[in-house]
């Protein structure tokens, strides 16, 4: 099957899975599993920070930083379609009894900084407590501008707020502005990525701050019961994505930029390529309907999701091959719905 769902389809490579069957393990709840602490201390120095935790996911690693940044009644401004406020199950409300304010991203990807200053709640018992400004890098596969993070994050140490982001594919926008991670992550106190996306690794996130707020987000990540045992397994091919996957994203990015340019051709579809920036493609469908295409295109050996726009996602696992197949495949769909 050719899958352009998401990026969190790939499988492990063959030496990744040797790399996994070799790894030196210990009990990671002891702290001592080897390679789990490998891999910490490698991504906190990539990414500039203190300290770093090894979550299962990254739905669980942006709620550790939720919960370690805010208490009960506090609340976390957030995009209206981010995914941590609308994709992780109301983790925060539900389990940390912390309120999201959630506002409207711009076309870029951006929240409008003005608005986030006027969503701030005053000082004042009738409200809850704004303490946490959350952010999403790549937002939709848009990469946001370093000036808008420079301005961003003066907003939320003005107004004495956390600054955290959502850096699932955070390598992704790093590649797509060709600077370091770090020149991305140093804006934020706190920063989740994410390794089973474009990079790769079957499993596993990792959160990272300071030293302090590490600590009380491994008490959180106990009690969320994400304490894993011989951990060293999922972290060595954390460790092998994090070494050998990050440059290879450029080929998402130029595949991404192929299949949109190839369904551009294409009179029935509609693609902004302006929001082409990174390794996922939005089909607007001009003709049928997603639920049919889905259909028609996974009798061909093809996996999309619906929607409409649809979101194409170009990762390790799709070569330029497979990119003219599945649009010879839309191209036989359109032809048999005339």
């Amino acid at each position: 099957m050719i899958d352009l769902r998401s990026d969190t389809v790939t499988r492990p490579t063959a030496a990744m899975r040797r790399a996994m069957s070799a790894a030196e393990v210990g009990d990671d709840v002891y702290g001592d599993d080897p390679t789990v602490n490998r891999l910490e201390s490698m991504t906190a120095e990539l990414l500039g920070k203190e300290a770093a935790i090894l979550a299962t996911s990254g739905t669980q690693s942006n709620l550790m930083a939720v919960l370690s940044h805010c208490e009960r009644g506090d609340e976390y401004i957030v995009g209206q379609q981010a995914h941590t406020y609308r994709f992780e199950a109301g983790g925060a409300a539900v389990l940390g009894s912390i309120q999201p304010q959630p506002l409207d991203f711009e076309p870029d990807g951006t929240i409008d900084l003005a608005v986030v200053a006027q969503a701030i709640k005053p000082d004042d018992f009738h409200f809850a407590r704004t303490r946490l400004f959350c952010l999403e890098n790549t937002q939709g596969g848009k990469v946001l501008p370093l000036e808008y993070l420079e301005a961003a994050g003066a907003t939320a140490r003005k107004h004495n707020l956390g600054f955290h982001l959502d850096g699932a594919r955070l390598f992704n926008a790093a590649v797509k502005l060709n600077v370091p991670p770090n020149t991305i992550a140093g804006h934020f106190d706190t920063l989740s990525i994410c390794l089973s996306k474009g990079l790769g690794a079957p499993v596993g996130s990792l959160l990272c701050g300071s030293q302090a707020l590490v600590k009380k987000a491994r008490r959180w990540r106990k009690m969320l019961g994400g304490g894993m045992r011989q951990a060293g397994i999922i972290a060595a091919a954390g460790i092998m994505a994090l070494e050998d996957h990050v440059v290879r994203l450029q080929e998402d990015h130029e595949n991404a930029a192929y299949l949109a340019g190839k369904l551009s051709e294409l009179d029935e579809v509609s693609i902004d390529s302006g929001l082409v920036q990174t390794n996922m493609v939005f089909v607007g469908l001009k003709k049928g309907d997603a639920a049919s295409l889905q259909a028609y295109l996974h009798s061909e050996g093809i996996l999309i999701n619906t929607g409409n726009p649809i979101r194409m996602v170009t990762h390790m696992d799709v070569g330029r091959q497979d990119i003219l197949t599945a649009v010879e495949k839309i191209k036989g769909y359109f032809g048999s719905h005339s």
